[in-house]
Parts: C-alpha cells; sequence; structure tokens
C-alpha cells in the first residue's frame, strides 16, 4: 500500500476552521477522485513545533495511482488549501509504502 502524507503545522488561530474544512471540503474531495482507498486523520501529541500539526494520510493501493493523482489533482488541492489558509500554515509531504 502506498501511504501520501500530508503534515500540517497550523498557527493556533485557525485550527477548528482548518480542521472542519478539511472534514467537509478537502479529504471528502480528495476521495471523491478515486484513487485513493481510505485516509486517516492525526494530531501529533509531542510535536516540537509551534502551532499544532496534523497528519492526514491518503492510502493507495499502487504507485501508479498514487502518481495520477499526483498528476491530475495534487497541485489544484495544494493550490485551493493555499487560498484559504494563506501564511497561517506550513505543509510538508512524504510519499511511503507499507512493509508486510
Amino acid at each position: 500500500m502506498i501511504v501520501y502524507n500530508d503534515t500540517v503545522i497550523l498557527d493556533d488561530t485557525v485550527e477548528q476552521e482548518w480542521l472542519d474544512w478539511m472534514k467537509n471540503v478537502h479529504i471528502p474531495a480528495v476521495m471523491a477522485t478515486g484513487y485513493f482507498s481510505s485516509y486517516r486523520l492525526l494530531t501529533i501529541i509531542d510535536s516540537p513545533n509551534d502551532g499544532i500539526t496534523y497528519c492526514v494520510q491518503f492510502n493507495a493501493d499502487t504507485l501508479e495511482q498514487f502518481q495520477e493523482y499526483y498528476t491530475k489533482h495534487l497541485f489544484k488541492f495544494q493550490e485551493l488549501h493555499q487560498q484559504q489558509f494563506n501564511e497561517r500554515f506550513v505543509l510538508f509531504n512524504t510519499l511511503m509504502k507499507t512493509v508486510d
């Protein structure tokens, strides 16, 4: 399984707005693309960063599914996130593969 992970460090003042937007807008839209089979939304308890840190993990069955999502949708979703929460977050992503 391929795991696409977004780690987001939020300004404290935007946490609830961001969570609502992620749960009601962003995650449903990403899942509607059909490239991911499941997702998880996590918070990091012992983050060394200022602000609040969350991870959103989307699971794809194959690397090809992720690559197609990347080509067709990723930059559009990143731009929407930037427009919605401009300068109130830091984001980085990681692509991982589960080990059986």
